[in-house]
């Protein structure tokens, strides 16, 4: 398995473990980068596309990164604890902040599937997601 693979399986874990029986057990996740930043040391890079199935929603969690979200397909609503809640459609962005918690994500959607292309700049090696009680 390559480390590409190996980054997202927190990832994966975290999503089938806050997913109820209406939802599959994660949304399809896509690794395309991984990159240490050299310029920064001990930071890097992760680009991803994820799949939000048709009502899907995550639970609260948190990145501990730099997140910078762009709609592909279909639309979203996403909130940062504090923030406003917004609707996303294709060409528009999200950002995520290293301190925020993610309370709103979800598909807006109970028969489209959306896409999300997510690049994340965060400490080398540290977790994708962290759940959030």
């Amino acid at each position: 398995m390559t480390n590409k693979k190996l980054a997202l399986i927190p990832l994966l874990m975290f999503l089938a473990a806050g997913a109820s029986f209406a939802q599959p057990e994660q949304p399809p996740v896509t690794s395309l980068m991984s990159k240490d930043l050299t310029n920064m040391p001990g930071k890097e890079v992760l680009m991803i596309t994820v799949e939000y199935p048709p009502g899907w929603a995550d639970p609260v969690h948190r990145h501990n990164a730099q997140g910078f979200i762009y709609v592909l397909e279909g639309s979203v609503v996403m909130q940062v604890q504090g923030g406003k809640e917004v609707t996303l459609t294709p060409g528009q962005t999200f950002y995520e902040g290293t301190d925020d918690v993610h309370v709103v994500g979800r598909n807006a959607s109970t028969t489209k599937p959306a896409k999300l292309l997510v690049f994340l700049v965060k400490d080398k090696g540290a977790p994708v997601l962290v759940p959030v009680k």
